[in-house]
């Protein structure tokens, strides 16, 4: 009898590991206390869930989403485009949108995300639309309603929020979002008219709340930089805090010897950079019909040098995306085709990569490690980032936080019968 949902797990039985040991897992709490041969553990059926050999695996994290956005295209029906029209059609309805809407939307896409696995979401909230007209109470709609849905799926999603800040939003703006309870101060310097001067500006705030950062950085492939400047002004602050930059699309298209010298601030100020394959495919490009560039940030180059690398999914059904599963193996699966890594490091930036930029406890089928938990009905992790099986039971804080179990018939084929002739080869 399967436990109820959500229900404190002590077994999980019979997972297989990436190396195809077949195990046990006690959990105690939210913790991971013993990892020992299938069939060698016991405990209490009612909290014992049996895996029946699914390939366990750490649960996925989001480091950038957008949950104030997400689901808004069918209302909105922007038309397709690169960033810049993305955002004309965002503020374009902005206004329009209440706090329970957006609450409703920001919930909808959370759950979603945990029914495919993924337990921990950081997602940027605006602060005030691009036309700088809006008055402090506009300003925090987005802000108060993802501070609605934290609290509603407290113990099911762990819920991180950033400031996103847009260069027209005033300090008192940011100030009034961020009294809200908002974690980190977030914004998008590279789209000011002058990058430096809101860089320091957003800094500056950070500096001020004690707060750590999280900003989109440099998202085009031919403007400015700003992510160096960045992590020279942050490289001596306290590392208790997070710092970190989302999109990093230009680092894809500098030459080598610029490029070696920005990787070498980020690294040495331990940024984390987040790559968002599907948003930024999507929406860079568009004006290079022929040999159009992939839009991705220098992800080997970043690995190689030893910065902490995460990827996410960023937008779902908004003006930024149209499309998107919800789904971080549809992350990892990019990461391999347009990123060019193996299925192991993709899977990895999704999991362990984003947990690490974002501060979270590690988690994973390790003793002492946070019970953090995704089974899906795979044999390895290729064949999981490959077909991303919708078959999947989701552990969060050591608690069964969702199940999705898929039932298939396919028609039998005719085997043994007669091949017409004018087919065979």
């Amino acid at each position: 009898m399967r436990p109820s949902l959500p229900n404190a797990l002590a077994l999980l039985r019979g997972a297989t590991l990436p190396d195809g040991r077949t195990v046990d897992v006690r959990i105690d709490g939210e913790t991971v206390v013993e990892v020992a041969a299938a069939g060698s553990l016991t405990a209490d059926a009612a909290a014992t869930f049996d895996l029946q050999g699914r390939l366990l695996l750490t649960a996925p994290a989001e480091p950038h989403a957008h949950l104030d956005k997400a689901l808004s295209f069918d209302r909105i029906q922007p038309p397709l485009g690169d960033l810049g029209s993305a955002i004309e059609a965002w503020v374009d309805h902005a206004d329009d949108m209440t706090v329970a809407d957006i609450a409703d939307r920001a919930r909808t896409q959370a759950l979603a995300m945990l029914a495919a696995g993924t337990t921990s979401i950081r997602t940027h909230v605006d602060v005030l639309s691009a036309r700088g007209t809006a008055d402090a109470q506009a300003a925090t709609r987005g802000a108060r309603a993802l501070v609605q849905v934290r609290r509603e799926l407290a113990g099911l999603v762990d819920l991180e929020l950033v400031a996103l800040a847009g260069h027209h939003a005033p300090d008192e703006h940011v100030e009034a979002v961020l009294d809200l309870g908002v974690d980190l101060v977030g914004g998008a310097p590279h789209l000011a008219d002058d990058p430096e001067a809101d860089l320091v500006r957003l800094l500056a705030i950070a500096e001020r709340r004690g707060l750590g950062v999280d900003l989109h950085a440099d998202e085009s492939l031919d403007g400015p930089v700003t992510l160096d400047r960045y992590a020279q002004i942050v490289r001596d602050w306290p590392r208790d805090r997070q710092y970190s930059a989302g999109h990093c699309v230009r680092l894809g298209t500098l030459e080598p010897g610029r490029l070696a010298e920005v990787v070498a601030d980020v690294l040495a100020a331990d940024i984390g950079v987040i790559s968002l394959p599907i948003t930024n495919l999507y929406l860079q490009g568009w004006q290079h019909p022929v040999s159009t560039p992939r839009g991705l940030t220098a992800l080997r180059a970043l690995l190689d040098a030893g910065v902490r690398v995460a990827a996410g999914a960023d937008n779902v059904r908004d003006p930024f995306n149209p499309v998107g599963r919800s789904d971080a193996f549809e992350t990892a699966s990019l990461l391999v085709s347009a990123g060019h890594l193996t299925p192991d490091e993709a899977y990895a930036l999704v999991s362990d990569g984003a947990r690490s930029v974002m501060g979270l406890p590690v988690a994973g089928v390790v003793p002492g490690a946070r019970a953090d938990l995704i089974a899906v009905d795979a044999t390895s992790v290729v064949d999981a980032v490959a077909n991303a099986p919708a078959d999947r039971v989701v552990i969060a804080h050591g608690r069964l936080v969702a199940v999705t179990e898929v039932h298939r018939s396919v028609a039998a084929p005719a085997l043994g019968a007669p091949v017409a002739p004018e087919l065979v080869p």
